[in-house]
C-alpha cells in the first residue's frame, strides 16, 4: 500500500526491501502489522463466502469445465466485495497512519473498527464503500483466474489423496493460483489503493477511477501500475498456498471414503469444486 500511494516526487521508499527496512527502523517491527485487525475480522468471512459461493455456483452450472471454473470463481469474487471493500479501506487507512513515526504524534484511528465508524459518521455508507467499483473490477476476474489456475495445476500435477507428495503439490498449486490471480488484475489494485487512500491528510486528488488512472499515468508513466508488485507476489504465494491446501485437505478428510472414490479424475482435484 505504501509503495502504491507514495508521492513520486518525494518517494519515501526505493523498493520493497527498502520499505521493509524503513518501517522496522522508523516504526519498529509493530509497524509491519498496522491494520492487521481489519483482515483478521474480515478474511474468515471472505474465505467462507468465496469457497461456498464458488462451489455452489459450479454445481449450478452443471459441468466441471475450465470455463465454468472461471465463471464460478468470478461469481465468488464479485459477491465477497461487499466485505472486502470496507475491510481494505480500513486496512489502507491504518497502514498509512503514522508513516515514518516511531510514536504516533496524531492518531486519527484507534483501530480498524474505529476507523470504519469514524468514516461512516463523516461520509456515510458511501464513505465506507469508497473504492467499491474498482474492488469489483479487480476481484471478479481475479477470482476467476484464481480457481481456474488451481483446477488446472492440480489436474496437471495429478493430485491424488493417496499420493505421498499431495501436500507439496497442493501448496505449489495454491501458491501459483495466488500469483496468477494478482498478476491478472494488479494495475486495478493500484488504482483501488490510491482511491481509498485519497483524502488522508485532508487533501483529495481524484474524482473517480478514470481521473485517477489519467493523473497517475500522466505524473508517473506506466510504471505506476506495477508499484508494489514485488511485495504483493511475495505475500501471495505463501498465503494462497496455505489457504487452498488447508481447504482441500480439510474437505478430503471430512468426506467418507465412498465420496472420495466417486471424484474423477482425482478426489483432491475436485475439492474446490465440491464446496
Amino acid at each position: 500500500v505504501r509503495l502504491q500511494v507514495q508521492n513520486v516526487e518525494k518517494p519515501l521508499y526505493r523498493g520493497t526491501f527498502h520499505c521493509f527496512q524503513s518501517i522496522i527502523k522508523q516504526e519498529s517491527a509493530f509497524g509491519l502489522y498496522k491494520g492487521i485487525g481489519s483482515p483478521m475480522m474480515g478474511l474468515t468471512f471472505i474465505n467462507a463466502l468465496v469457497f461456498g459461493v464458488q462451489g455452489n455456483t459450479l454445481r449450478a452450472l452443471g459441468k466441471d469445465t475450465p470455463l465454468n471454473q472461471f465463471l464460478a470463481g468470478s461469481a465468488a469474487g464479485a459477491i465477497q466485495c461487499i466485505i472486502c471493500c470496507p475491510m481494505e479501506l480500513a486496512k489502507t487507512r491504518m497502514q498509512l497512519q503514522g508513516t515514518g513515526e516511531y510514536k504516533l504524534k496524531t492518531k486519527n484511528y484507534k483501530n480498524s473498527l474505529d476507523c470504519l465508524i469514524k468514516i461512516y459518521r463523516k461520509e456515510g455508507l458511501r464513505g465506507i464503500n469508497r473504492g467499491m467499483v474498482s474492488t469489483f473490477i479487480r476481484e471478479t476476474p481475479s477470482f476467476g483466474f484464481y480457481f481456474l489456475t488451481y483446477d488446472c495445476m492440480t489436474r496437471y500435477l495429478g493430485c491424488e489423496a493417496e499420493d505421498s507428495y499431495v501436500i507439496p503439490k497442493l501448496l505449489f498449486s495454491g501458491g501459483m493460483s495466488g500469483i496468477v490471480s494478482w498478476l491478472s488484475t494488479y494495475p486495478v489494485d493500484v488504482i483501488k489503493s490510491r482511491l481509498q487512500a485519497d483524502g488522508v491528510g485532508g487533501v483529495t486528488q481524484y474524482n473517480g477511477i478514470l481521473d485517477c488512472i489519467r493523473k497517475s499515468y500522466h505524473e508517473e508513466g506506466w510504471r505506476v501500475f506495477t508499484r508494489g508488485l514485488t511485495s504483493t507476489l511475495l505475500r501471495a504465494f505463501p498465503v494462497n498456498a496455505a489457504t487452498f491446501a488447508t481447504v482441500t485437505v480439510f474437505l478430503m478428510y471430512m468426506r467418507s471414503e465412498d465420496d472420495l472414490r466417486e471424484c474423477e479424475p482425482g478426489p483432491v482435484i475436485q475439492q474446490p469444486s465440491s464446496l
